[in-house]
């Protein structure tokens, strides 16, 4: 039986409420998440970029679930409907305990820059659990950034300790997203990265633990590393490593894309996602 969700928007919903519901029960729930797609489905993790939240998939979202995959997205802590952390964690430990709570055993992985990260954290810890992996304009485990790339963080952190959330949303809409973004989707990241920013100012404790350690070459899922042409200098070259770092991964850089392709076209990285994992 195919289970597939009809709206990014009811998914959303039903979301909500299984998030406020685990809240109430757990003293430091998992993170708020939707499924669609058949059960029986070969699963697929979608996870986002820091600039937004898991909505950031709507454009995927349905075509791969009704392609007959079981799709998995989810809101980092601080991110979306994923409200601070109470206690210590890793985003990798939490998309890894999210798997174990559906009953998924291997999933393929698709991450946006952060996510990209993470899921390359996991498929390297976890290999047997990663079935295919799938990078966006990724960012690295251990990567130094760059005197450009430190100087934007500084600008944003300035920003937003100075109490001006709007230029620093403004910031990242015009560091990230490339000359294809449409005003709607423009306007869309400002909504997502606007609510990261405001959930993060409640924080009064910083709970995540670093990272673990790990060695990409211990990854076996069969890789694609996708950069954009427009992208920061820095990703443009994390994604130009891959292949050096990831046996058997291969590097395809898009010439219309910035930092953010999936809202940049939509539906060309749709068609590229569902050309790379196959249909079941």
């Amino acid at each position: 039986m195919t289970n597939v969700i009809p709206s990014p928007a009811a998914a959303a919903d039903a979301a909500a409420g299984a998030a406020a519901g685990a809240l109430l029960s757990e003293p430091d729930p998992l993170p708020a998440h939707d499924v669609a797609g058949p059960a029986d489905g070969p699963a697929v993790v979608l996870l986002h970029s820091s600039v937004c939240d898991r909505r950031m998939w709507r454009a995927q979202w349905e075509p791969l679930a009704e392609a007959g995959f079981r799709v998995v997205r989810m809101d980092f802590r601080t991110c979306g409907e994923t409200p601070p952390a109470t206690a210590p964690y890793r985003d990798e430990d939490d998309v890894v305990a999210l798997l174990d709570h559906l009953g998924i055993e291997r999933a393929a992985l698709v991450g946006s820059s952060y996510g990209g990260r993470v899921a390359l954290q996991i498929a390297a810890r976890h290999p047997g659990r990663v079935t295919r992996l799938a990078l966006l304009c990724t960012d690295l485990p251990g990567h130094t950034p760059s005197p450009a790339l430190r100087e934007i963080d500084e600008r944003e952190d300035a920003l937003l300790a100075a109490g001006d959330t709007g230029a620093a949303v403004e910031l990242m809409v015009d560091t990230w997203l490339g000359p294809s973004a449409s005003e709607e989707a423009k306007e869309f990241v400002r909504t997502m990265q606007r609510r990261s920013f405001e959930v993060g100012q409640t924080m009064t404790e910083d709970h995540e633990l670093p990272a673990h350690p790990v060695d990409l070459a211990d990854v076996t899922a069969p890789t694609v590393a996708f950069g954009g042409a427009h992208d920061h200098p820095d990703f443009r070259g994390i994604a130009a490593s891959v292949p050096q770092l990831v046996p058997g991964a291969r590097h395809v850089e898009l010439p219309w894309a910035g930092h953010l392709p999936s809202l940049e076209r939509p539906q060309e990285t749709t068609a590229l996602l569902l050309e790379f994992l196959g249909r079941p």
